[in-house]
């Protein structure tokens, strides 16, 4: 089966080279030049929590893509996937698929370019980071679930999920759209933990009534949508909303089990921390955060604590503010009045 891994950064580039080393047809294709030529020099090499290894494949530039592309995994950062599928829809075959393999609700853009029948939801939630051009690091392992956008278990959906087994447990979802939701929920947590300047597991740990409540303003918008989200890797959305039926005993539990996961991974700081401390570029919190307040502002839920969250991500990417903890005290505050 060809597979064509559109951004070979840090979710693209593992999976490839996961899907290359097990022996499937792969072709990487990103639009950073110096990470082009490095994996078409010298292989991409996957440095990971338990193994190194490099492999020799393919690579291009958005440019240089030719068609007809079957299997499309899609792994550009979500600002990113307008720009993107303007260049995969005329490339797409008639019977080809693209699998998001991204953070946030960009199977909408998908579907609206190539049609809901081309376009396959994924959850994928393991670490990775990408380190210089032509090396990954691979942080740890997390759940990977693919499903149609319609929540049908397809022959399609099968092969898929057995094309990408070579990440390990895959599985099938007849709720995609609730594990998307699930993590935006626990992504508004990790993107308050960018606010300062420490480990994921210790924002979590110091202000755990203000992660749950930033997850809450997010399920409390997909449960007024109808949509029920699913939880995975620690992250359990039913105890966090409804409000009304919070267990503190169960949440601290659950809590103390994913602060412990987090401290065992060796990526300790999320991807919107790198992309703001390290790669001093622009992140894709907007865009994760912006079609949930449009859906908020729809239907009147008010999302204090993630407005503020976004607008201070906001500060950051332009340098107006620098990560401190008095970010995270001032949001706690907010909690408090709200």
């Amino acid at each position: 089966m060809q597979v064509t891994v559109v951004g070979a950064g840090a979710i693209g580039g593992t999976v490839g080279a996961h899907l290359a080393r097990a022996g499937h047809a792969v072709v990487l294709c990103d639009s950073a030049k110096a990470h082009v030529a490095a994996m078409n020099e010298r292989g991409l090499t996957i440095r990971g929590w338990a193994e190194q290894f490099t492999v020799h494949v393919p690579a291009v530039r958005p440019d240089e893509l030719r068609g007809p592309l079957g299997v499309v995994l899609l792994a550009v950062k979500a600002q990113h996937t307008t720009g993107a599928m303007q260049t995969i829809a005329p490339l797409l075959a008639v019977d080809g698929v693209v699998v998001s393999m991204q953070n946030g609700l960009n199977e909408q853009v998908i579907a609206a370019a190539v049609g809901t029948e081309r376009t396959v939801g994924c959850l994928v939630n393991f670490s990775a980071d990408y380190l210089e051009p032509g090396l990954i690091h691979y942080g740890g392992p997390g759940t990977i679930k693919v499903g149609e956008l319609d929540g049908r278990i397809t022959p399609r959906l099968e092969q898929l999920r057995d094309l990408l087994a070579a990440m390990g447990a895959v599985e099938t979802t007849s709720n995609i759209w609730g594990y998307l939701w699930g993590k935006l929920g626990y992504g508004n947590m990790l993107y308050a933990t960018a606010l300062a300047d420490a480990s994921m597991a210790d924002v979590i740990d110091r202000y755990r009534p203000l992660m749950v409540e930033l997850a809450a303003e997010i399920y409390e918008v997909a449960a007024r949508l109808g949509v029920r989200p699913e939880p995975f890797d620690g992250v359990e959305p039913e105890l966090y909303y409804p409000r009304a039926r919070r267990d503190w005993a169960a949440i601290e539990q659950s809590l103390d089990a994913l602060v412990a996961r987090r401290r065992r991974d060796q990526k300790q700081r999320s991807g919107i921390w790198r992309d703001l401390m390290v790669r001093r570029r622009g992140t894709e919190v907007g865009d994760h955060l912006g079609p949930i307040i449009r859906h908020a502002n729809a239907l009147g839920v008010p999302l204090p604590l993630t407005r503020r969250v976004a607008q201070l991500i906001g500060d950051l990417e332009t340098g107006r503010a620098r990560p401190a903890w008095d970010h995270l005290d001032a949001l706690e505050a907010l909690r408090r009045a709200e």
